[in-house]
């Protein structure tokens, strides 16, 4: 990475005036960003399937009901799993902390041991070299550290307003502001 400063481990948090359907209201986990382009997950968009019944072999990585979430609009049928790892360097691609991305080609007996919680992804969001630095120039994505409890939160739903509230200041109103401002 020459140019980028790597912004592995923050979430996009998509600005009100982004209005892509595939990005309006997410949150994005980073993780990976360099001088070849940026890809991460979509935290904040749970799906109707339940991992077991999408896919068995991964039901006992997570909470039982654990539904599979949208990761983003690339490579949508690809699985990713994020978990928190007891020794993160068993992750194949540490994002921050304990938290990483679990390897293409697990060992599901061993993995079980090795995560305290798992999320399953389906699809990814990815940017091509310079496309997200043009993005956050825009003022389309505002930037916040990851914490652990972003990616495993128990209300996805609510995690666009719950990490603008914890950015603060003017932030924080963003945070209560309605989908359609003409509403307010």
């Amino acid at each position: 990475m020459n140019d980028v400063t790597s912004l592995r481990g923050q979430l996009l948090v998509a600005a009100p005036s982004l209005l892509d359907p595939n990005f309006q209201r997410t949150v994005v986990l980073i993780a990976e960003h360099g001088d070849d382009g940026a890809m991460g997950v979509v935290l904040n968009r749970p799906g109707e399937l339940e991992v077991a019944d999408a896919a068995p072999v991964l039901g006992d990585l997570v909470e039982p009901g654990a539904v599979v979430h949208a990761g983003g609009p690339v490579q949508p049928t690809g699985v990713v799993i994020v978990g928190q790892f007891n020794d993160p360097e068993q992750a194949a691609v540490q994002v921050f902390d304990d938290v990483g991305f679990v390897s293409g080609e697990p060992d599901f007996d061993e993995l079980g041991g090795e995560l305290r919680r798992a999320r399953v992804f389906a699809g990814l969001a990815g940017w091509s070299p310079g496309q997200l630095e043009g993005e956050i120039e825009r003022e389309d994505w505002i930037l916040e550290p990851a914490i652990d409890d972003d990616v495993f939160t128990e209300d996805p739903a609510g995690l666009w307003s719950a990490v603008l509230e914890r950015k603060g200041g003017s932030f924080a109103l963003l945070a209560r502001m309605p989908l359609d401002p003409s509403l307010n």
